[in-house]
């Protein structure tokens, strides 16, 4: 009796070992094939102090899991229940589960490529980053006048405008907007050095009116051999008092404006039309490149004091009226640039 319970108890360890070593064959071979033949681009959007629970609720439901006791099991022997990083992944069904869990563990978030070109107004970067989902317009917005947020990233101004730095950036959908703001702002005072703003400190502006007249340059220009002379014009008007008479001020505080500057708008009463105020706007009007910023700095040591633009948008500059009005025949433009 004892001899036969003894080999019962051997029989069921022998079944309960080789039911392991099938599960574990079987494991295996899960673990590393493909989801499915399809290669179909799947993106998961893995949501801030997800548990794992509710992580493989939503690959589940994303049809990345197709075997729940499977994937635990992986999990398991991956050690990968410790927190993973929230964000934005894009996975392909071609991958394997080891794969996923794999790219899971080590963050591999989607990010994405976001150029912002010089001389973007805050709205329009709002735009640009809005394509991509990345923030959140209302919150965008708000920060952009919030005075404690500005104060907190050196900003002494009513707005943001002037100090989101054009460059390409790699942001994902984990970051808030906030942040995304921020690591804007962050490049601006890494190329905005304190020997540029002793420069332009040195010329009589404020960090205010410097980064003012450097986005008024970069919208009037985006040839960066032209900047150092379209500078020095308006430095030689700003010494003679004279109006700068920009036609990219006149239109600034216009909501969704698009098409050629009109008469009309150089007679509008804005704060921001240097047709009718003296010396320059309250603010910047865009966001200014390099370029730009090193233009205001270092003007072209010439006496123009008026610049047209030409059929192939380059511009004439010239020290008199009279020559000013020539070109303005000659470049058949229908009204004063200058």
């Amino acid at each position: 009796m004892i001899k036969f319970k003894r080999k019962k108890i051997h029989y069921v360890l022998v079944l309960f070992a080789a039911g392991i070593l099938i599960f574990f064959m079987l494991l295996i071979h899960y673990s590393a094939s493909s989801i499915d033949n399809k290669n179909t681009t799947v993106i998961v959007d893995i949501p801030n102090g997800s548990s794992f629970v509710k992580l493989t609720e939503i690959l589940n439901n994303a049809g990345m899991i197709k075997n729940r006791i499977f994937f635990y099991s992986l999990v398991t022997a991956r050690q990968a229940f410790r927190s993973i990083r929230a964000g934005e992944y894009e996975f392909s069904t071609s991958m394997t589960p080891f794969a996923v869990i794999d790219k899971l563990l080590r963050g591999e978030i989607k990010t994405y490529r976001v150029t912002i070109p010089e001389d973007y107004s805050v709205r329009e970067i709002a735009a640009r980053l809005m394509e991509h989902k990345l923030i959140d317009e209302k919150a965008f917005f708000e920060l952009a006048v919030n005075e404690e947020f500005l104060k907190g990233e050196g900003i002494e101004a009513d707005s943001i405008e002037g100090y989101l730095f054009p460059e390409t950036y790699y942001f994902d959908r984990s970051m808030s907007t906030r942040q995304i703001m921020r690591n804007m702002v962050n490049e601006f005072w890494k190329k905005v050095t304190p020997a540029m703003l002793d420069k332009a400190n040195k010329l009589g502006f404020s960090v205010q009116e410097y980064i003012t007249l450097a986005s008024i340059i970069g919208k009037e220009s985006g040839d960066s051999t032209e900047k150092p002379l379209i500078s020095a014009v308006f430095h030689n008007r700003l010494k003679r008092k004279m109006p700068l008479q920009s036609d990219p001020t006149a239109v600034y505080d216009l909501e969704n404006f698009s098409g050629p500057v009109r008469r009309s708008h150089l007679k509008r009463n804005s704060p921001y039309n240097t047709y009718i105020i003296s010396g320059l706007p309250p603010g910047p009007i865009a966001n200014p490149g390099l370029d730009s910023l090193k233009a205001v700095l270092y003007p072209a040591n010439v006496n123009y004091i008026y610049f047209v633009a030409k059929r192939d948008g380059s511009h004439f500059f010239s020290s008199s009226l009279d020559i000013h009005n020539l070109a303005i025949s000659r470049y058949r433009v229908n009204r004063n640039k200058k």
